[in-house]
């Protein structure tokens, strides 16, 4: 008697479907690769080419597709470094700290640079580190000074804030 096996629902929901691409120089299965992934959710050029060549297809053929995107506006690596940029502001990320996440979701280090440089012009990090400030003197309230700075320091330097910024708030709402 054969003993049945049981098929886990991960085998029953890609049976039949390869996880690689039959041909890895196919360039319109690769193209709509690309399609589904801009579906999902924006990305630069750098995170699409990443998540292309792992899926299987040849670095060529990414190449090709990938350009084709951007002649066609689909991938705007300057338009996402903004956004993402905006997004961590909001999180009172600080400028090291804003590069470091433009870099690890696949924008090119010179972008990312050039982007936070933008917004640090504009003084977008500064009022990020203040808010972080206002935030933790809020959260701290009626505990010791030294405990207070301390959290604060450690909070800006997890999120990437310029030292002497943080030295001046903490002089400024830590006494």
């Amino acid at each position: 008697m054969m003993k049945k096996t049981r098929r886990s629902v991960r085998d029953t929901r890609v049976a039949g479907v390869s996880r690689t691409p039959d041909d890895p120089n196919d360039l319109d299965a690769c193209r709509e690769a690309a399609l589904r992934l801009l579906d999902a959710a924006p990305r630069p050029s750098g995170a699409m080419r990443e998540r292309l060549v792992g899926k299987g297809y040849a670095p060529e053929v990414v190449d090709d597709v990938i350009a084709r995107l951007i002649r066609v506006h689909l991938i705007d690596d300057e338009a996402y470094a903004q956004s993402a940029v905006r997004y961590c502001a909001s999180r009172l990320m600080g400028y090291r700290g804003a590069v470091m996440e433009l870099k690890r979701k696949g924008v090119n280090r010179q972008l990312a640079q050039h982007v936070c440089d933008e917004a640090e012009s504009q003084g977008v990090f500064a009022e990020a580190a203040w808010e972080l400030g206002r935030r933790t003197a809020r959260k701290t309230a009626g505990l010791d000074v030294e405990v207070r700075k301390r959290r604060f320091w450690s909070a800006g330097g997890r999120k990437g804030h310029d030292p002497e910024v943080l030295r001046e708030i903490a002089q400024e709402l830590f006494v």
